[in-house]
């Protein structure tokens, strides 16, 4: 088992956990959310928050050596209801080629509209950061 603890370009860790785990030769990440930088700096606008927690989740399944050509299943969590439209919208934009299983529910979240995570295959061995 292998572990990405903070993968380049992404805010890393805000708690006691790895950003993806490696096991055999799938990918599990960890949450993402919408701030890249700094935790209080995330976007404003919805969809554009969603589009920065996707490049996260990229970034990361990048340094696992995967990508979202190779994502299984995909879990949304979304904090208001009127919130799916647009989170389709965006998600259509990145995953819509050849959509992957997906869980969207609406939860209470600290901080963050919306927090996405995956489980990818991985594709290069080699590649873990």
């Amino acid at each position: 088992m292998k572990r990405i603890t903070a993968a380049p370009g992404t805010i890393g860790p805000v708690g006691p956990y790895s950003q993806a785990v490696i096991s055999g030769n799938l990918v599990f990440t960890a949450g993402q959310i919408p701030a890249r930088d700094d935790f209080d700096l995330q976007p404003a606008d919805f969809e554009d928050q969603v589009r920065q927690t996707l490049r996260n989740l990229e970034a990361i399944l990048i340094a696992a050596g995967s990508d979202f050509e190779h994502v299984v299943k995909v879990n949304g969590y979304l904090t208001d209801p009127a919130q799916l439209e647009p989170f389709n919208r965006v998600y259509t934009q990145v995953l819509g080629h050849a959509p992957p299983a997906r869980t969207t529910v609406c939860v209470s979240l600290w901080g963050v509209a919306l927090e996405i995570d995956c489980v990818a295959e991985l594709i290069d061995k080699e590649a873990t950061a």
